[in-house]
């Protein structure tokens, strides 16, 4: 399983992903299921993953193979006019690869996979998309300000609770601690380390990205704060009275 989370902010996006693909006693796996394409001062342009592994690494391969190697027939992400262009591309890319899977005679439903897109073109603002597996998608906005794909139940309600468009990358990092701490603590199919990318608008370059790993001592501090917040949150609470 997976948990990723992509977020518009005021100053920009905010994405991180986990990077754990398969659980058990004795079989744990570690993928990175967050992916970058940059042109310097055009664009930049961050996808994260989740579902059948062999699904989502075609896409990405196939997505590199044209940026390489363009052409009117498979065009290139970083040849689209807009974030728009951008995710119908990759929408088309999931489905097709999906639909070949299906034509071999496997169930469409084994290969599933869904993609965060988010980024900004030279000329438009930040988008941020959420793509299906059928190849259709939904993009980010005041009302839904961030997107979750993955095991996101846990995660979600302190997302819900504590986002605030004007936070500051900082805080957004901090709130992310906690949805991604609050998901693995329930769930064994999310795990450490945890990627993460902070791009700021209209910068149009790769921004400042790096890893949570096992032994972060920052996520330690957040991770037992926050256990012991609840605990003293829950003591201040009216005790209920039996009848």
């Amino acid at each position: 399983m997976t948990y990723c989370v992509g977020m518009v902010l005021n100053r920009g996006l905010v994405f991180m992903s986990d990077t754990r693909t398969n659980a058990g006693l004795d079989n744990i796996s570690t993928f990175r299921k967050m992916h970058h394409w940059t042109v310097p001062g055009d664009r930049v342009m961050t996808v994260m993953t989740a579902g059948n592994l062999a699904t989502t690494q075609a896409v990405i391969s196939i997505l590199d193979e044209r940026n390489k190697a363009p052409d009117d027939r498979n065009p290139s992400i970083l040849a689209a006019p807009s974030m728009f262009q951008a995710a119908r591309i990759i929408a088309d890319t999931l489905k097709d690869v999906i639909a070949k899977h299906t034509a071999s005679g496997q169930q469409a439903s084994a290969f599933s996979a869904t993609i965060i897109l988010g980024g900004q073109i030279k000329g438009g603002p930040t988008r941020l998309f959420l793509i299906y597996p059928e190849g259709n998608f939904i993009e980010a906005g005041d009302d839904t300000p961030f997107f979750q794909i993955g095991e996101m139940k846990y995660g979600r309600p302190i997302l819900v609770r504590a986002y605030e468009p004007d936070m500051s990358f900082e805080e957004a990092m901090r709130l992310l601690l906690v949805s991604f701490d609050s998901t693995l603590k329930a769930n064994l199919t999310v795990g450490l380390p945890f990627d993460y990318h902070l791009y700021e608008a209209d910068s149009y370059e790769t921004g400042h990205e790096g890893r949570i790993e096992k032994e972060d001592p920052y996520f330690a501090t957040v991770s037992e704060g926050w256990g012991d917040a609840l605990k003293t949150a829950l003591t201040r609470l009216p005790t209920f009275e039996l009848g």
